[in-house]
């Protein structure tokens, strides 16, 4: 009876080990979904940005050539307003290489933050199989306790 009491006992923590690990299991499931979700919005935002920037380069390239019309016209007309022209072009062109730097900039760290999901996840998958792993064995081991305990009576 010692025995077996303390073979029920051992079955009970077994249980509540059980089940702590599978509330462990949800809550690690939950958090994978709102990682997913957290990158799937990430990767929305970064292609409304990426849209915005190729807008923003498109607008650019048309305003530089409207620019380098202005510059030829105002070189035809006065040397003044040649410079204030040509200055004009210069800032754009400044503007387009920032904008060029920010895209370059925001495609780095996309791809940075796309590593970096990955990996948050891949090390959220290997802790979620290694503890499904422990739950096994811990099943097999009431499984083996169970049939021992059947056993033994």
């Amino acid at each position: 009876q010692e025995e077996k009491k303390h073979l029920t006992l051992k079955v009970e923590e077994l249980e509540r080990k059980l089940e702590t690990t599978s509330a462990q299991n949800i809550e690690f499931l939950q958090v994978i979904a709102k990682r997913e979700e957290s990158i799937h919005q990430c990767q929305l935002r970064l292609e409304e940005k990426t849209r915005e920037c190729s807008s923003l380069a498109r607008q650019l390239e048309m305003a530089i050539e409207d620019a380098k019309r202005q510059v030829e016209q105002a070189r035809e007309r006065a040397a003044s307003r040649e410079r204030v022209a040509h200055s004009k072009l210069l800032d754009l062109e400044t503007q387009l290489s920032r904008n060029k730097t920010e895209l370059n900039q925001l495609r780095r760290s996309r791809d940075d933050a796309e590593r970096q999901f990955e990996s948050r996840l891949q090390d959220l998958k290997d802790r979620l199989e290694q503890s499904e792993s422990t739950s096994r064995s811990m099943q097999n081991y009431v499984q083996f306790l169970k049939s021992s305990y059947a056993n033994v009576f």
